[in-house]
Order: C-alpha cells, then sequence, then structure tokens
C-alpha cells in the first residue's frame, strides 16, 4: 500500500480499490499510511459515543475528491449550478 512518493505532493482521494461505502475511509487510510479498519472503527466510535463520526464521514464524503475523476461531490453541484 505504501508506495514510493518520487517527489509528488501527496493527495487525499476516495479509493474505489477496496471501499466498503463510498472510499472516504479507504483514502483517509492511504493518506495517512494506516490500516483502512481502524480508520472505520474511528468513525464507528465517534459515531456511537456522540454521533459526531457519521457526520463527520458525510462531510468528507462530499467534500474529498474521487481518486478515478479528481472531483468532489461537492464541486459536482457547484458546477452544474454554473451551467
Amino acid at each position: 500500500m505504501n508506495e514510493p512518493n518520487n517527489g509528488a505532493a501527496k493527495r487525499l482521494y476516495r479509493i474505489r480499490n477496496g471501499r466498503v461505502v463510498a472510499g472516504v475511509a479507504a483514502g483517509l487510510a492511504a493518506y495517512f499510511g494506516v490500516d483502512p479498519t481502524l480508520v472505520r472503527l474511528a468513525f464507528a466510535l465517534l459515531t456511537v459515543f456522540g454521533g459526531l463520526g457519521a457526520l463527520l464521514y458525510l462531510v468528507a464524503w462530499v467534500i474529498i475528491p474521487d481518486e478515478v475523476d479528481g472531483t468532489s461531490i461537492a464541486d459536482n453541484m457547484i458546477n452544474k449550478r454554473r451551467s
């Protein structure tokens, strides 16, 4: 999973390979170099203890770009309104 950076800036994306729901946890895990299960567990714990995890996950889903097209749901909504 950890690939050499080759001088390129590290980018955060919603990952398609290994995604369970929207790729947010897999993308965060790849970005920070941790196991996706730990990120999913953190979201679950934050949801159970205060409800913040679900909200954070939804916000991340909207603002983190997809790895394939490089655009986020928010970008798509803004561009659709401009058209």
